[in-house]
């Protein structure tokens, strides 16, 4: 877990806007950075950036957060990835607390890292500069349809037919990063005491394999004739993991946000391809089954994501297995679809014969991931019979199971019940399903705690915007304000406490970091203050003063109540009574004349 300390310190030192600035032309608009929200689809400008409060925030969609939230929600970064990013770029080292690696190694290791980037990004230029005079290639690609524009927004490039034409720009071609990158093979030759290295791909055209940041991690190469493999790609490397990286994603998640959906496909050229015929949200696995890692990737990107398959029965059990791995991730609001297309025809092939009409038909008609996975249990099985129904229950048990607990899996049980001709509670039952919900009174959900309002939510509000001021909060005060809302006493004393222990560096952006881990609570809160122009910190100080000065009053004044209603019988009492008068006169004095009974 990588401590909220580094966060905080991180975002000190990270400017917001230069982090969104790589992503999103912004223009200086007053006090705050202007431009295009890359969250939605806008012709004016209603995204804002704030160098002050290191936070961005879209009047538009709502969208708002730091510098890390916008790594994660526009590149699909996890936190510790886009953590990670923003050190590296402000030259931090990211504590790892489970690590033993020692400080030399681990900067040895990013040092190999980078040595791998490197020949990647060396190798990537060198192929599409010679795709610029290899009329074969060139003439490949317009066959398949493509322009020179989409070749160039996919970076396509071709590896001459040699065996060492990278030697052309590695004068060090025996560099280990070359072998460990996977450009180059390093064999023994049997029975030779030397070795022999030759180029990897070799007269084929290339599609680069960007990460989300953009970086070419790996390569797939195309032959152009009838040669096997029809498909080269390269092998794992600690750049490149098959199975968490899906080609095309960097290029499309801005159209993936625009259509609301990202396409699923099979192959390189039916992501590049489509992008042409007018489907630019398509990506593609990279020659291994979908994996449960690139379906969470593609569902921080969008909530619905839809797979495409040919047909024939190699697409079939390529869909079963994208629909084992979707299992995981499925929930209430997301939705997962499978399309199949007919057998003679892949994605390409059915856009340019169809139209993309046709296409787009296809695509509102796929099978949701319930009725594909009911498809699936039933099978070839005869439900009119015992051993048939059993079956299908057999065949329905690990799946289910891998579904998490919601609405969603309720549903499915229902469905898997229904055509088995059980009941839910039994399906629950027999398949030992986590959480089980049909065979249990559920218990109705507990009221939603009201909204702070008044005085108690003005603190709240102040103190988000500027955690420094919590410094001003005494106990007295902090009783105050708990008396005066009693149920939302333990947030007050929960937000207190974070932005305490942040210190004197303590910021808006860095508090939101830390509250985002304790759920919601606050979201309605930071967003109204993400869209509010900042105010001048002498001002919000004095703000606060008069705030708490007020909930003092307040809880004074309903103690002197208490006291009243006792009839002021005790000599102790009606001490206590003069007290509280006093000291209500004192924080009135303070106040001044504004300041009524």
């Amino acid at each position: 877990m990588i401590p909220q300390s580094f966060i905080q310190d991180l975002l000190t030192r990270v400017d917001i806007v230069d982090v969104v600035g790589r992503y999103v032309q912004l223009k200086k608009g007053g006090a705050n950075f202007m431009g295009l929200c890359p969250f939605h689809n806008e012709k004016s400008p209603s995204f804002t950036v704030s160098p002050t409060k290191q936070f961005y925030h879209c009047f538009g969609c709502g969208a708002h957060g730091t510098a890390i939230s916008f790594l994660i929600e526009y590149s699909g970064m996890g936190f510790v990835e886009a953590v990670k990013d923003l050190a590296q770029n402000v030259g931090m080292v990211l504590p790892e607390n489970e690590d033993r690696i020692p400080p030399a190694q681990r900067a040895e290791n990013q040092a190999r890292s980078m040595a791998l980037s490197d020949v990647m990004a060396r190798a990537n230029d060198f192929y599409r500069q010679q795709l610029r005079t290899a009329q074969p290639a060139i003439d490949y690609l317009k066959r398949r349809g493509l322009t020179g524009e989409i070749a160039a927004r996919f970076g396509l490039g071709y590896s001459p037919d040699e065996w060492d034409s990278l030697r052309q720009i590695f004068t060090e071609y025996e560099n280990e990063a070359l072998v460990e990158s996977g450009l180059v093979i390093d064999k023994s030759e049997e029975g030779g005491g030397h070795r022999k290295r030759y180029d990897r791909f070799r007269g084929r055209v290339m599609f680069p394999i960007r990460n989300t940041k953009g970086q070419v991690i790996g390569f797939g190469g195309r032959v152009m004739d009838g040669g096997e493999p029809k498909y080269l790609n390269s092998p794992e490397t600690p750049l490149f993991q098959k199975g968490s990286e899906l080609y095309g994603l960097f290029e499309a998640r801005q159209a993936i946000r625009e259509a609301g959906y990202a396409l699923v496909t099979e192959g390189y050229m039916d992501v590049v391809a489509l992008a042409q015929l007018g489907f630019p949200q398509a990506v593609a696995t990279l020659g291994t089954a979908c994996t449960p890692i690139h379906v969470q990737k593609l569902l921080r990107q969008t909530d619905q994501v839809i797979f495409s398959f040919d047909g024939d029965s190699a697409g079939r059990r390529a869909a079963r297995r994208a629909l084992e791995a979707c299992l995981p991730h499925a929930s209430d609001n997301k939705t997962i679809k499978f399309l199949f297309l007919p057998t003679e025809h892949d994605p390409d092939s059915y856009v340019r014969e169809m139209g993309a009409a046709a296409f787009e038909e296809q695509i509102r008609e796929a099978l949701p991931l319930s009725q594909f996975l009911l498809r699936e249990i039933i099978g070839e099985n005869d439900m009119r019979t015992p051993e048939g129904r059993a079956h299908a229950q057999f065949a329905a048990k690990p799946m289910l199971q891998a579904l998490p607990a919601s609405a969603l899996r309720l549903q499915i049980v229902r469905s898997v019940a229904q055509v088995t001709q059980s009941t839910p509670a039994e399906i629950e039952a027999l398949f030992e399903l986590e959480k089980p919900v049909a065979r249990v009174r559920v218990t109705p959900p507990r009221g939603k705690r009201t909204a702070p309002v008044g005085l108690e939510r003005q603190i709240m509000r102040l103190l988000v915007a500027h955690p420094q001021l919590a410094a001003d909060l005494d106990a007295e005060a902090l009783q105050a304000v708990g008396n005066i809302a009693p149920d939302r006493a333990q947030m007050l004393e929960h937000l207190v406490g974070v932005a305490q222990s942040m210190g004197e560096q303590a910021s808006f952006a860095s508090l939101v970091e830390h509250l985002r881990e304790g759920g919601p609570e606050f979201d309605s809160m930071i967003a109204e203050i993400a869209s509010e122009s900042e105010s001048e910190f002498d001002v919000v100080r004095a703000e606060m003063a008069g705030a708490i000065r007020m909930s003092k009053i307040r809880a004074i004044e309903e103690e002197m109540q208490v006291l009243v209603g006792s009839n002021l019988r005790t000599e102790e009492e009606r001490n206590r009574y003069r007290e509280l008068m006093q000291h209500k006169e004192v924080l009135k004095r303070q106040a001044g004349p504004a300041v009524a009974s």
